[in-house]
């Protein structure tokens, strides 16, 4: 039995083809660690027979391919890329991590998610030839690598006319680097994370950043602290690659619309992204026509591709569907997968400023998963002033994975909003429902009665530390109170006090929320859901069903 795939007890309702393909998915999702360093490289060359087992080595070779990697912003570069080039009229493919809800959100083309049909073809066609062809020495691969070379299967027999690539994690020993000639790269802002794997200083990730450069590719960056951009300088000169720093992008090239992807630190990503078309369109002979090397003006097609972009789960606003009545409450979740210090600090500053202007999306959220099928230009957005006669609540809704630091991750969200006013009335910690070894579909798994929770309970002892200005691991005398407190109702939550709480379960947490809504319905909840993707792909299966 392979990596971290047990067999389930025999299931009463008949399993689908698609929860088939799903479990012989998590088949290959292995025991070991992130923070394992042994997989440092892992056989990389291992990749290449792969590609020729699966025949890919030569179709691979003509994609015309932008690659992109970074600590922060590399998915959103990649969605807005993508947007640019699909509204001048190109047959795009994008893959990117994690998904939230679905496996199929890696793969989209033309904007849209891979339908379930051809995900199935595609995904046994390549797992029966790998199944046939693998032995000791060349054993089945990895998950991530699996769902690499399952991406390049896909826009292969696709015919696209564009691969953007988003890295997984790293750059040098990634799955997507097997691709050798790209028509760009891209590396987007850098900062601490992976830092068990990728190495403890920011020249060091820098350096595993820089590995997806090609010799004499052109690449870009945006403005990097300069530890990192003299490690990207050097890298680039050794490989004459043509290194240059993309400027934020100007709002004025908007003609007055906004960018689809919410935030201030969008305009980094948003001006990486249109020094990547540019080149793309340049490099592959689309140049003429497009006005690109007008500098004071974009081209309609890339102010489109910009202001309809759209990214599940980074500064997204869901009003929730379960409260649609006029008057029996108001709970709106502000999600945001932020899980380095640096993007903590910027999501805290997305969140205080969405709340101050009363930002929403109008569509209900239950329209946009049902149909997953449309283009992201039916995601219709519109700015609303706060109801000034509703007082408000804001809730942090929190996890995220024990290899991060939470005393790095918590004080710059707690200091951020701070700075803009805003304080958190409870904070709630939660286990993640979607479990690491399983690739689970939409449904909403059932809560493990037996799940750990000291991880919750150590994120929340950092929060009470924070907030009454207590040093974390000192004597704290109400904890024992307060647990015994909490453990006379377990089935709500297991410890509690004034500022936080620790739920079991997330469908407990999200009770709680909408009851405390029902009991308030002249207040309005704000909560922000941050620290880990998984936990926000988690709360937007939830509120869907």
């Amino acid at each position: 039995m392979s990596g971290g795939h047990t067999e389930l007890p025999e299931q009463k309702h008949a399993v689908s083809p698609y929860e088939e393909a799903l479990e012989a998915l998590s088949s290959l999702i292995t025991k070991r660690t992130r923070a394992d360093r042994s997989n440092k490289g892992d056989r990389f060359d291992i990749l290449f027979d792969y590609l020729k087992m699966l025949e890919l080595d030569g179709p691979i070779s003509e994609m015309k391919v932008i690659h992109v990697a970074g600590t922060k912003g590399k998915g959103s570069t990649c969605t807005l890329t993508e947007s640019i080039l699909r509204n001048c009229g190109f047959h795009t493919g994008l893959f990117t991590s994690p998904h939230l809800i679905d496996v199929r959100e890696r793969f989209r083309l033309d904007g849209v998610d891979i339908c379930e049909e051809k995900f199935l073809a595609y995904f046994w066609w390549c797992w029966d030839r790998l199944k046939e062809r693998s032995n000791e020495d060349i054993p089945m691969p990895t998950y991530f690598r699996f769902l690499a070379l399952l991406a390049f299967k896909i826009f292969s027999a696709e015919q696209v006319d564009v691969v953007i690539l988003e890295v997984g994690l790293g750059g040098k020993y990634d799955a997507t680097n097997v691709v050798q000639a790209p028509i760009v790269c891209g590396i987007s802002s850098l900062g601490y994370d992976h830092m068990e794997i990728l190495g403890n200083t920011l020249g060091e990730i820098a350096g595993e950043k820089a590995g997806i450069f090609k010799h004499g590719i052109p690449a870009f960056t945006v403005p990097q602290l300069d530890e990192a951009m003299s490690v990207l300088e050097k890298k680039a000169s050794e490989l004459d690659v043509p290194l240059q720093i993309a400027p934020p992008l100007d709002i004025n090239l908007l003609n007055g619309l906004e960018l689809g992807l919410h935030g201030e630190h969008q305009y980094l990503n948003a001006g990486l992204a249109v020094a990547l078309c540019r080149t793309w369109l340049q490099k592959t002979g689309y140049f003429e026509g497009m006005f690109l090397d007008e500098i004071s003006s974009l081209p309609e097609q890339f102010i489109k591709g910009l202001t309809t972009a759209s990214l599940q789960g980074r500064a997204q606003i869901v009003p929730d569907p379960y409260f649609n009545g006029e008057s029996t409450g108001d709970l709106v979740f502000y999600l945001d997968g932020a899980h380095s210090p640096e993007s903590m600090e910027m999501c805290a500053r997305w969140f205080s400023l969405a709340i101050a202007e009363g930002i929403q999306q109008q569509n209900p959220l239950k329209e946009q998963l049902q149909d997953k099928s449309r283009g992201s230009n039916d995601l219709m957005r519109k700015c609303q002033k706060e109801d000034l006669r509703k007082n408000s609540k804001q809730i942090l809704l929190f996890n995220c994975m024990s290899v991060r630091d939470p005393q790095l991750l918590l004080p710059r969200l707690i200091n951020a909003c701070a700075h803009h006013g805003v304080h958190f009335q409870k904070a709630l910690f939660v286990p993640n429902m979607s479990m690491y070894n399983k690739v689970g579909s939409y449904t909403v798994p059932q809560t493990d009665p037996q799940v750990d929770l000291s991880w919750q309970l150590t994120l929340q002892r950092v929060w009470e530390s924070l907030i009454h200005g207590k040093k974390v691991g000192g004597d704290d005398k109400n904890t024992d109170s307060i647990y015994e407190e909490g453990k006379e109702d377990k089935e709500k939550y297991l410890m509690s006090c004034e500022s936080s709480s620790v739920f079991p379960s997330l469908p407990l947490a999200i009770r709680w929320l909408r009851d405390s809504v029902e009991q308030n319905k002249s207040v309005r909840f704000q909560v922000l859901v941050t620290g880990s993707l998984h936990l926000v792909g988690d709360v937007l299966r939830c509120v869907k069903k």
